[in-house]
């Protein structure tokens, strides 16, 4: 790959404990967003025991400093409120894309089989050969979605459940 590919890779895994050891080493991907484990019980319970958004806080923190900075204009109380008012608008976008984040592993925890786990990573890829090296490190099959289309797929689902 000579450019850049927004990818949702999706590596599957027999063994539960795998996939945990596995999270670890996808933490240092290049281009890394996003990263979770699903896993489902034997019983059929879906659950998200990792997960890790590149950034988060950011948003919010770096607002409320802008809002404390044009709050300066207003003295004390003005940073005060001025630092409220960024954290606030910086948490909502955040809990924006939280909450699409959600609806993405809900989306894909249908792919899950009782007793398995999927490892999920949102990247942006300029070479597949270490999601691939990582892949066969620990035995785990690969598939590659772009982000466009795992988009449209999240869109799908929620038009349907609305």
């Amino acid at each position: 790959m000579s450019d850049h590919h927004h990818n949702v890779l999706l590596l599957g895994f027999t063994d539960q404990g795998v996939a945990r050891r596995a999270y670890e080493d996808a933490m240092h991907l290049p281009g890394l967003r996003q990263l979770a484990v699903l896993e489902r019980s034997a019983e059929g319970i879906v659950d998200i025991p990792e997960s890790h958004i590149r950034g988060a806080g950011v948003p919010t923190v770096g607002s409320g400093l802008v809002g404390g900075l044009v709050g300066l204009l207003g003295g004390p109380i003005g940073v005060l409120l001025g630092f409220a008012a960024g954290a606030a608008i910086g948490n909502a976008a955040e809990q924006t894309e939280m909450t699409d984040g959600g609806a993405g592993l809900i989306v894909l925890s249908s792919r899950v089989e009782s007793g398995r786990a999927l490892l999920v990573a949102d990247l942006v890829e300029h070479d597949s050969a270490p999601a691939d090296e990582l892949a066969a490190k620990y035995g785990a099959s690969v598939e590659r979605i772009t982000a466009e289309e795992f988009a449209e797929q999240v869109r799908v689902a929620k038009e349907s459940a609305s």
